[in-house]
């Protein structure tokens, strides 16, 4: 945890989110990963998650909920707002990552990972009734990402690899 131009900076690793009020500024790096931003303007209160996968197909009985599936963190966020007297109706939402970190090694008929975290994003939050605001999905390569949650900002920087050096030895 680090303090920028006043703001407490959480940085997240997959897995990770943070709810948060404006005191806080978010920051993870993506590749095929998700992170979906929760923002309400009026509350200045938000969070962001790094999720790894869609879903686990649902957390067993009695299990904590899992901030590597996407529907999970979701939930949590929502939870976490809800406790702090925020409706996740009032919240905007931005969707980032999903990039493909191996384009040279895909295949036509592949599953893309990142394809199918920014697709089940868009779902869920239609689902629970959470508008997107905006969304930086696919392509190739990793984004740097970074939520201001006392504006609602938020910065995002694709890094579209180079071509790799390939050890080519006899």
């Amino acid at each position: 945890m680090a303090r920028l131009e006043g703001l407490i900076e959480i940085f997240l690793q997959p897995g990770d989110l943070f709810v948060a009020n404006a005191d806080y500024q978010i920051r993870t790096i993506l590749g095929s990963c998700v992170s979906i931003t929760l923002w309400h303007p009026v509350a200045r209160m938000g969070g962001m998650s790094h999720f790894l996968l869609p879903s686990r197909g649902g957390a067993p009985a009695g299990q904590e909920l899992d901030g590597r599936y996407g529907d999970e963190a979701l939930q949590q966020m929502i939870n976490e707002l809800n406790r702090a007297g925020v409706s996740h109706t009032g919240c905007q939402a931005k969707i980032f990552g999903g990039g493909n970190m191996f384009p040279d090694h895909s295949h036509p008929g592949a599953i893309n990972v990142g394809q199918r975290n920014g697709e089940a994003a868009r779902t869920m939050l239609t689902r629970h009734g959470i508008p997107v605001a905006s969304e930086s999905l696919f392509g190739v390569g990793h984004r740097q990402i970074i939520f201001d949650v006392s504006k609602g900002d938020v910065w995002a920087h694709q890094v579209r690899p180079t071509r790799s050096t390939i050890n080519t030895q006899p």
